[in-house]
């Protein structure tokens, strides 16, 4: 008879009190527990930086629901990562309307620059290359988005202008006091996430230079 092993974990032991009390703020605004889901998975993977397995069992565990459960919801959500990644993680739009506006050359420039394919990490452990099938920029194309913020209307040589210049920034440094409103929030335990300054984004091109001066 094949014996099969389970998983517990008390998730006070593994969940912070801070994590622990934002989920509980969302799952109180939901109709049912089960619902905060997708909320407690971008919660604790904002301080992780990914879903761990014995995240999803804490996670399922404080809000009484089943780990496959929970485990479809994080597989579905490709903006919630069940393995390590890196410091930035590179999403770059594959839809048809970016394939038709120059997705193949910003693709290769990015892989050949970077030397990794998708679903892998450089060596330095600053940048994860993934593919997304949306990124809601249809009319802007190709579009790219790192830390939360989108980079449209993209070239190969721009795109390669701004990793050269997230790459500048010192691994685990603050690097949140220049992120655009825009930006995803910082997280702690591979460095912070940052954004480019709009002055940056105006000197390469992606914004009107009217906007760096707010």
């Amino acid at each position: 008879m094949q014996i099969i092993k389970t998983v517990s974990i008390d998730y006070k032991d593994y969940l912070n009190a801070r994590e622990v009390a934002a989920i509980e703020h969302e799952a109180s605004i939901m109709e049912t527990r089960e619902a905060a889901g997708i909320e407690a998975l971008k919660i604790v993977q904002l301080g992780r930086g990914w879903i761990s397995d014995d995240s999803l069992y804490a996670i399922a565990e404080l809000l009484n629901m089943p780990v496959a459960e929970l485990e479809g919801v994080a597989t579905f959500y490709n903006l919630i990562y069940r393995q390590p990644v890196g410091q930035y993680v590179i999403h770059i739009c594959d839809s048809i309307s970016c394939y038709l506006g120059g997705y193949q050359s910003l693709l290769n420039a990015v892989k050949n620059h970077l030397g990794i394919d998708y679903g892998q990490t450089t060596s330095d452990g600053r940048f994860t290359l993934l593919s997304n099938v949306c990124l809601g920029g249809c009319d802007k194309a190709p579009v790219m988005m790192i830390a939360g913020q989108h980079y449209q209307q993209l070239t190969a040589q721009k795109a390669l202008d701004i990793l050269t210049r997230l790459a500048s920034v010192p691994a685990g440094g603050d690097q949140s006091s220049s992120a655009l409103a825009t930006s995803s929030p910082t997280r702690s335990d591979n460095g912070e996430q940052m954004s480019l300054s709009k002055k940056d984004l105006a000197n390469l091109g992606l914004i009107d230079a009217e906007l760096s001066d707010e």
